[in-house]
């Protein structure tokens, strides 16, 4: 595979992973109760793979071509979305480590992490788009395994980006219990808003 492609993939990708939006907001909710920093941000990396092997697959091509299941899929996606966030709000007293309130288990905060990235409409139609403008059908590799490896390459990315912003919260907030209070309530209004705006700009 053409190494240049790889890097130009790379400096994309890259630039998109540093734009915070629901994964950022959950990696920093998460970090706030550090035991579950892990599992949360190998639940969102486990979502960017499923986009990943869905596209290389094909079956993303296939999604996008029926629109009426596009659009389902995507409201679904986000009213999740939403549903978390006000999970998150209702939660936000808890967040600090001395609180008293629940954390949940590791596998929930893993599995809650996959739904925020692996629905996420946004993130799979940017795959869609994404990983074959990259890829060759000259190249050595089939054009699916090329689009795996660059999954690969971003997914990497996003591992340590979370896992530094979630550390970065733990580390300034976790022991201020108002500023964890308020990042809590943030990351839970951040992810309402946007699952609202998904849902509002399918509907309409």
């Amino acid at each position: 595979m053409d190494g240049s492609a790889v890097v130009a993939f790379w400096a994309v990708s890259f630039v998109l992973v540093l734009t915070p939006g629901a994964d950022w907001a959950y990696a920093i909710s998460a970090g706030l109760r550090q035991r579950v920093a892990a599992p949360a941000v190998a639940g969102l990396l486990a979502g960017h793979l499923t986009h990943t092997f869905l596209v290389a697959a094909g079956v993303g091509a296939l999604v996008s071509r029926a629109p009426t299941l596009l659009r389902a899929v995507t409201v679904v996606a986000a009213a999740y979305l939403v549903w978390l966030g006000v999970a998150t709000l209702r939660t936000a007293a808890a967040s600090h480590p001395d609180a008293g309130g629940p954390v949940g288990s590791r596998w929930g905060w893993a599995a809650r992490g996959w739904g925020i990235s692996g629905l996420n409409p946004k993130a799979f139609l940017l795959f869609l788009a994404l990983l074959p403008q990259f890829t060759r059908a000259s190249a050595p590799w089939p054009q699916p395994a090329q689009m795996v490896t660059l999954g690969l390459v971003h997914t990497a990315s996003c591992a340590v980006v979370y896992t530094v912003v979630a550390a970065a919260a733990h580390r300034v907030l976790g022991a201020r219990a108002t500023a964890t209070l308020v990042v809590a309530r943030v990351s839970g209004i951040v992810m309402i808003g946007l699952g609202a705006f998904i849902a509002v700009e399918q509907l309409t």
